[in-house]
């Protein structure tokens, strides 16, 4: 029996190219909502979860920092994909006949010049790889979707126009979790580990919290933070250091920011990946 993945959104959906990007050996597994994907793999339904956390264009995916404390899995890798947008439609169209397109709204301000230069129109839906069916199930003339080639694979349409968007640099970030963690893992690149914490009401205390990283030579690549259960006076931080916590330096840090914390919670302890170079 293969390994599952599960992912949030319809087959051909670009959380779908990250599982085949990413995991060849498993077997996709469409999810509603990124609760759906996380409940997959808690259950047994999969072995890993495929969720993403950021975009280069668009920032940090809306809830997924909330999720990822609570959820109960473990951040054991990470994937990069690009955001390549293809025009794709029933076999037997030509360009000059698409008058129309669909696709989920944040795909097509990405690819209003293209859009403009054809002198299509644009109607949002709900997902892109979504859209992609819905047109190969009606075959509605004089309409495109924008969406991945692996939508139009999937749901056997024709790609009339490749790499429409306007800049050629929009990628997700992708974390993969799973049910156990697994710290002994030391991939060819550094290592990253993520985490989560708020600090105590001091003075000063998130600064104070971060010193152990600049004076123990740390590099904290990402630091965001959000609010916790809607209050703006609970503010909670999600980090991202290179090393492992079994580094010294990286030991020590962590040990000072624990000082100057209320909660720290470990997400993940992964290999970098590739694409960051």
């Amino acid at each position: 029996m293969s390994k599952k993945i599960a992912f949030q959104g319809e087959l051909g959906a670009y959380s779908h190219q990250a599982c085949v990007e990413a995991r060849p050996d498993h077997e996709p597994v469409p999810c509603a909502t990124f609760e759906d994907v996380i409940e997959t793999v808690r259950s047994g339904g999969a072995e890993l979860a495929m969720l993403p956390v950021e975009n280069s264009t668009y920032g940090r995916v809306a809830d997924i920092h909330r999720l990822l404390p609570e959820s109960g899995l473990h951040i054991v890798d990470e994937a990069f994909v690009r955001v390549r947008i293809s025009l794709m439609a029933p076999k037997g169209t030509k360009l000059a006949d698409i008058k129309h397109i669909r696709a989920h709204l944040v795909l097509i301000p990405q690819c209003r010049k293209f859009l403009t230069e054809h002198n299509i129109s644009s109607e949002a839906s709900a997902d892109s790889a979504g859209a992609a069916a819905d047109l190969a199930q009606s075959k509605e003339p004089g309409v495109g979707a924008l969406a991945s080639d692996l939508a139009a694979e999937t749901y056997g349409l024709e790609v009339i126009a490749r790499d429409i968007e306007d800049f050629d640099f929009n990628t997700t970030r992708f974390l993969i979790m799973s049910n156990q963690s697994d710290y002994s893992e030391r991939g060819d690149t550094h290592m990253i580990t993520s985490f989560v914490f708020r600090v105590r009401n001091i003075p000063a205390a998130l600064y104070k919290a971060m010193g152990g990283f600049a004076t123990n030579g740390i590099n904290m690549t990402k630091l965001e933070s959000y609010m916790v259960g809607g209050a703006f006076i609970a503010t909670q931080f999600y980090a991202d250091i290179e090393g492992h916590p079994d580094d010294p330096a990286v030991k020590r840090a962590m040990e000072e920011l624990e000082y100057y914390t209320s909660m720290l919670k470990v997400l993940g302890v992964y290999p970098a990946s590739h694409a960051r170079d």
